[in-house]
């Protein structure tokens, strides 16, 4: 008996530990780049949680990627954009948020909290935000002769453009080229959108979500789609790549921090948040890769080149027509209907 009870402290010992181990661990899954290694690291040495990085490329990815897991082997954190939010919040994806835990949630804009998508944020936290604009190597392209999404579909372009590899923000710039709301739910509209694609096609030398300002770097593209925090890490190598603010508006995007419904460590998960929320935590982030901070105690404490750069943080006159993404619904099968035909044709 005292052989068996040994052995049974022994197992005990050994699950306790295992347990231990376990919970100094958070799974984050992020777009690719979106986080400095720096604040990974930081926050290990602070807390003892080792976080282990997945990245992916789209919403559309990351979406039907947390669908399919289960609880042995989900993740903790992951950071869908504006509409993905609601999506993924209706279809019961997503753990909610226990602000008691987050002290230093009254750092963040009010305007860029209680957004439609998530009332009260009662499932996300504002990450970083942005938006999608036109990239222009300036090497290539004479200054001034782009100032509007239309401008792109110029024959000069053949072979030359990048798009986004992402359905809503491809057809948001399509259908604001035909007068539309890039939140149209008119398949009428959304077919009429396609069309209009079809005839870019020619133009398209590659669909890039994962790093978009690598072909532009690269010299394979010389005008396109970019995301401005891209965009302003491309001009660091290369002072030629200009951002614009198209004339038909930027489509723009808030990208939070969410828990899914099957996370593993959802205590640690709350520990990160609250770290990322920290003033001199989020301007580190900023800094270093180029998106605009939704957090105001960060934003004040940020060198003057990235707080007066229009690409990070744009003027009201730059975001004239501009528009947040929404929850589209089921319309979203008329949209990747046509995009699949898109990325297909030739």
């Amino acid at each position: 008996m005292k052989i068996l009870k040994k052995t049974l402290w022994a197992i005990c010992l050994l699950s306790s530990n295992a347990f231990t181990a376990e919970e100094k661990l958070l799974y984050l899954y992020n777009w690719s780049e979106y986080m400095p290694e720096t604040v990974l690291e930081q926050f290990h040495k602070e807390t003892g949680i080792k976080v282990v990085y997945s990245t992916y490329d789209s919403n559309e990815a990351m979406y039907a990627k947390l669908r399919l897991l289960d609880s042995n082997n989900s993740y903790d954190l992951a950071v869908p954009s504006t509409y993905y939010v609601s999506k993924m919040r209706r279809e019961g994806l997503l753990a909610k948020i226990d602000k008691s835990r987050l002290k230093n949630f009254g750092n963040l804009d009010e305007k860029l909290i209680n957004q439609p998508f998530d009332p009260d944020n009662s499932y996300s936290v504002p990450y970083l935000w942005g938006s999608t604009g036109i990239a222009v190597n300036t090497d290539k392209v004479k200054p001034g002769t782009i100032s509007k999404w239309r401008d792109l579909w110029k024959p000069e372009f053949k072979d030359r453009l990048l798009l986004t590899n992402d359905t809503r923000e491809v057809f948001h710039m399509a259908l604001r080229v035909l007068g539309y709301s890039g939140n149209d739910t008119d398949p009428v509209h959304i077919e009429a959108a396609y069309h209009e694609l079809k005839k870019l096609v020619p133009n398209v030398r590659a669909y890039n979500s994962e790093a978009p300002r690598m072909p532009y770097l690269e010299g394979e593209t010389d005008a396109g789609m970019i995301w401005n925090g891209e965009a302003y890490m491309a001009r660091q190598e290369n002072p030629a790549i200009e951002y614009i603010y198209p004339d038909e508006g930027v489509i723009l995007w808030l990208d939070s921090l969410v828990i899914p419904g099957n996370a593993r460590h959802v205590e640690n998960a709350h520990k990160f948040i609250d770290f990322i929320l920290r003033p001199e935590v989020a301007a580190s982030i900023s800094e270093e890769i180029g998106y605009a901070s939704p957090n105001l105690a960060a934003v004040a404490t940020l060198d003057e080149d990235v707080r007066n750069n229009r690409s990070v943080y744009p003027t009201a006159a730059d975001l004239k027509n501009s528009e947040f993404q929404t929850d589209v619904g089921e319309s979203i099968t008329v949209y990747q209907k046509f995009w699949e035909r898109l990325k297909t044709s030739r």
